[in-house]
């Protein structure tokens, strides 16, 4: 397991009944997860002292129920700093597991030892991005929802990245890589966050286990001559950290790892599960 335990203004406190209790920054908030199937003694006070929780509802959905609370704040990770709030569905703009992809993005890229050109798509609100341009790296950020990509531009301003060589792309990026594929652009590294479920702009349906295999044979066409790295994370349970190994090596060749990725749980010591990641190199 690749495990985020480098954050400081960000905790797992403790995680029970299939909700977490977290703290961001100054803030607590409690959210649902499907991953805590067990019914620990829930001792943290701050299960009772919450700035906001997410109810969800027996109809589906469900909404927030906060107090003391701004509409957002900032978080900072090492020398990123990103806007966190509270939004549909218990998120908040920000995923901390992914940390410990961001520290391996930096690496790669300081060690290549040459310019390095990211395609970052399903690229939400910037994490992989800013890791990648803090690093050095030419950046395109695809994302086909607007607002995603303002804020990930918001949060490339407040890390003083805002300067940096990075284009921001609002569209879908099937649709983006086939367009790149004939312009004949390439990418010495790709990142890649998929949802597990959704609909495109004309109703058509995306199914992380059904879709991943040729979008990554497509994505594999605008890979340099001198690839560094691939990323792909998932958090579709369907899809074991081997599958997505077999998947990418046997799209690209070269060498796959995966792991789960995991959050620390403060209370108990153990880690909490958090989907999963490939890293692909030549």
């Amino acid at each position: 397991m690749w495990i985020s335990d480098k954050w400081s203004e960000y905790e797992l406190l403790d995680c029970s009944s299939g909700e977490r209790l977290e703290r961001w920054g100054k803030h607590i908030l409690i959210r649902p997860d499907p991953q805590v199937v067990w019914e620990t003694t829930k001792e943290n006070p701050y299960w009772n002292k919450a700035n906001a929780h997410y109810h969800r509802s027996s109809t589906g959905g469900g909404q927030w129920s906060k107090k003391e609370i701004p509409d957002k704040w900032e978080i900072a990770y090492k020398d990123l700093s990103f806007y966190v709030n509270l939004m549909n569905f218990k998120h908040t703009g920000l995923f901390p597991e992914q940390a410990v992809n961001w520290d391996y993005i930096i690496d790669k890229i300081k060690n290549a030892n040459r310019n390095i050109n990211v395609l970052n798509l399903f690229a939400y609100t910037g994490g992989a991005t800013l890791a990648a341009s803090s690093a050095g790296a030419q950046v395109c950020h695809v994302d086909a929802a607007r607002n995603m990509v303002s804020r990930a531009r918001d949060n490339a301003k407040l890390s003083g990245l805002e300067e940096k060589p990075t284009r921001w792309i609002v569209d879908d990026c099937s649709k983006f890589v086939k367009r790149e594929i004939n312009r004949g652009r390439r990418y010495d590294a790709i990142i890649m966050d998929p949802p597990s479920y959704g609909r495109g702009p004309s109703g058509e349906v995306w199914k992380l286990e059904d879709d991943l295999y040729e979008f990554l044979k497509l994505c594999g066409e605008v890979l340099s001559d001198k690839p560094l790295f691939v990323l792909i994370n998932s958090y579709t349970t369907g899809l074991s950290p081997s599958t997505l190994s077999y998947i990418t090596q046997s799209v690209l060749g070269g060498k796959a790892e995966s792991q789960e990725l995991g959050i620390p749980v403060t209370s108990s010591g153990l880690t909490l599960p958090c989907g999963a990641a490939c890293r692909w190199s030549a």
